[in-house]
């Protein structure tokens, strides 16, 4: 409880050591399956000896008891403090749930298997996935195993039950996010944070930002819109400088009042209002900066922990909230993490359903129903005989307008030169155009027994 040798306080001992536990008994949750029954009972065990320290962190209310013979006295009897009063048993109720959550994946439809298994699996032409190889979220994730769903995808009741699963760690997840929000709100903020934030509200925001702040027309959405958010650090950095202009302009607006007050005993006339007008736009810019940043987080609601809230469980003294504090974050990680393997699941599933669709769509195009050939509506292409004026090039008739000559056997009449000429022109033609023809059903066959096969698209 002292630290050890690290000298740290009692309340950041407690702290680190609720998250290291967490870390060996919950750290490698790769899979849908219960928790071995020796880390099980390791992380009851622990966590008991740990959180009996709340046992000691009381709090006096007054009690009404009776006499033997009659009458009521009033006396002070202990009770667990406020906070842990409400908080604590709320945790390890959310705790107990997402434990008997991971027993209930004890007889499944899925299986997990090596990334090894899958190569030789697609290679046999029995992957379960589209293209044989997994998914992008897969591949960044390649420490993970790949969970494996039967051919024609979950039943629609195991389907059902990690949906409900997903739900009820989702709210799991948002009132651990809750508990821990608001035990982070109640702890005082450090010195040493004060101390090393910039002289001024500017410095801290930048130029852009102090500058749509400080506008007439004020929108957060709009300048939520007009900033880069693209990645998570970018969106924790700018989260971290706007509530440093928070506390600078609300530390600048205490010392103003406070000069104000002093001011004012001293009837400073003109000074005192030009006091008032900066204590004024202080407190004005503070409550706009802190409204971007409600707007900010609500558009993030998965944001790492800020640069404040570190500060104070680094340099926080009360136990009972480190406790809080810790407990409610690492069963924010565990019930994020069990929604992150059930959403690898469905994703599997859904993969592997839309595979097994569009193969039997390719079947039945192949074969028809019934066994007979669908005919397929060909668009038309540049060497098409729909070019030609008639209807069949074989049978491209050969006329002239004019009368035949008879009787004229030293001169052969135009009509007959010109039938020469295009009866040599329609075989040259026809022989070119059966050609065509020939290519471009084996090109049409060959787009028919084509299979689609694409990459799934990824889950948010």
């Amino acid at each position: 409880m002292s630290g050890g040798g690290k000298g740290v306080c009692t309340a950041l001992a407690i702290s680190n050591a609720i998250t290291n536990l967490s870390a060996t008994v919950f750290g490698e949750l790769w899979r849908l399956e219960p928790l071995a029954p020796q880390r099980k009972a390791m992380w009851r065990r622990e966590m008991e000896w740990l959180l009996c320290v709340s046992d000691s962190i009381v709090e006096l209310v007054p009690s009404i008891q009776q006499f033997p013979g009659g009458g009521t006295y009033e006396v002070m009897e202990m009770r667990p403090r406020s906070d842990l009063y409400v908080n604590l048993p709320a945790i390890k109720k959310l705790d107990a749930m997402l434990l008997s959550m991971l027993d209930g994946f004890c007889e499944t439809e899925f299986c997990y298997v090596d990334r090894g298994i899958i190569v030789d699996d697609s290679n046999d032409g029995k992957g379960f996935m589209p293209g044989g190889r997994p998914s992008i979220r897969q591949e960044e994730k390649w420490w993970l195993p790949y969970p494996k769903v039967p051919p024609n995808g979950l039943s629609s009741e195991a389907r059902k039950k990690l949906q409900q699963c997903r739900d009820c760690c989702n709210q799991i997840l948002k009132a651990a996010m809750a508990i821990n929000s608001s035990v982070l709100a109640e702890m005082e903020i450090p010195r040493a944070y004060m101390e090393s934030l910039p002289k001024s509200g500017k410095a801290c925001l930048g130029d852009i930002i102090y500058r749509y702040i400080t506008a007439d027309q004020f929108s957060p959405e709009h300048l939520l819109d007009c900033l880069d958010l693209s990645s998570e650090h970018q969106t924790l950095e700018i989260a971290n400088r706007i509530e440093a202009a928070v506390h600078v302009w609300k530390q600048k607006d205490q010392k103003k009042h406070i000069n104000h007050k002093k001011a004012k005993r001293a009837s400073w006339g003109g000074k005192v209002k030009g006091l008032v007008s900066d204590t004024e736009k202080n407190h004005f810019l503070a409550q706009r900066a802190e409204t971007l940043l409600h707007s900010l987080r609500h558009r993030f609601p998965g944001l790492p922990q800020s640069a404040l809230d570190m500060n104070k469980i680094q340099y926080n003294k009360d136990v009972g909230q480190s406790i809080l504090e810790s407990y409610s974050r690492v069963m924010e990680s565990l019930a994020f993490n069990i929604m992150a393997r059930i959403d690898d699941v469905l994703f599997v599933d859904d993969a592997t359903k839309r595979c097994a669709a569009a193969e039997s769509m390719s079947i039945f195009s192949r074969g028809g129903l019934g066994g007979l050939p669908i005919q397929k509506r060909m668009s038309p292409s540049p060497f098409s005989i729909q070019h030609t004026p008639y209807g069949s090039p074989l049978a491209t008739p050969t006329f002239c307008s004019s009368t035949p000559v008879v009787g004229s056997p030293g001169r052969t009449p135009l009509c007959v030169k010109r039938s020469i000429r295009n009866e040599a022109l329609d075989e040259k033609t026809e022989k070119l155009l059966a050609a065509d023809f020939e290519r471009v059903w084996s090109y049409a066959g060959s787009l028919s027994s084509r299979r689609t096969t694409g990459d799934a698209p990824e889950r948010d």
